[in-house]
């Protein structure tokens, strides 16, 4: 997984080409937060036998 600092300097460098990088940075920040989201509710149905 490409680091932080990576994708804010890719981001930096496409800030003149309109809204594009806005809407890149939304769907990063929500297929992260969906992937977050799935992890943490389905930690709860682990089966502890």
């Amino acid at each position: 997984m490409p680091h932080s600092s990576l994708l804010l300097a890719v981001a930096e460098t496409s800030k003149d080409s309109g809204p594009g990088w806005i809407l890149r940075t939304v769907i990063i920040a929500g297929v992260l937060g969906a992937a977050l989201l799935a992890w943490i509710l389905l930690r709860g149905y682990r089966n502890e036998d």
